[in-house]
């Protein structure tokens, strides 16, 4: 599989625990109980699938090379966006965690920035998501030389082999399937 359309196929199992987020916040409202464990899984999924693995090729590997190829216009326009986008995200995932001590130490007040943390994060990924496999990902196809796209694709390789030996994939793929399950 090409490294883009891999990036596709991580942003569909991304997708899924964005839908699990959701249905944990809807819970909250319906005045159901913290799912803590839910919520730690879906940071640690966050933190080590969708920004250490995914966001790591895009950011370390697509985006560097459209950056240095295409121009200080690509660079500073559409993948600082994302990259923007990226940052963000990380923001909202940490506030979480941060929510979720509180209202876990008793601060009843903070189930709302659990919820209003995890809705911005699934918000701002669906929308980014979307600018990814729309918009920037068929830019890059379309415009990066074959050397470069070649190279892309190499990069990719060599980040999913060492993390098919570390079973990145199949450990966090296993975990959303189990909460899609459980929730």
């Amino acid at each position: 599989m090409n490294a883009i359309s891999l990036m596709v196929n991580e942003h569909k199992v991304i997708k899924r625990a964005l839908k699990i987020t959701r249905k944990l916040c809807i819970n909250i409202l319906k005045g159901g109980e913290v799912n803590y464990e839910a919520f730690n899984i879906i940071i640690d999924f966050v933190k080590n699938y969708a920004d250490s693995h995914h966001h790591n090729k895009e950011e370390d590997i697509l985006f560097k090379k459209m950056s240095e190829e295409l121009g200080e216009e690509i660079a500073k326009g559409p993948i600082f966006g994302m990259l923007a986008d990226h940052d963000l995200g990380r923001l909202f995932i940490r506030n979480l965690g941060e929510a979720l001590e509180r209202v876990k130490d008793g601060d009843e007040d903070s189930k709302v920035d659990i919820i209003a943390n995890a809705i911005s994060y699934t918000d701002l990924l669906y929308r980014h998501i979307d600018k990814e496999d729309n918009a920037i990902y068929k830019f890059g196809e379309r415009k990066l030389s074959k050397e470069a796209l070649m190279e892309v694709e190499e990069r990719c390789n060599e980040v999913e082999r060492i993390a098919e030996e570390k079973k990145i994939q199949s450990k966090y793929i296993n975990m959303i399937e189990e909460l899609e399950k459980r929730v």
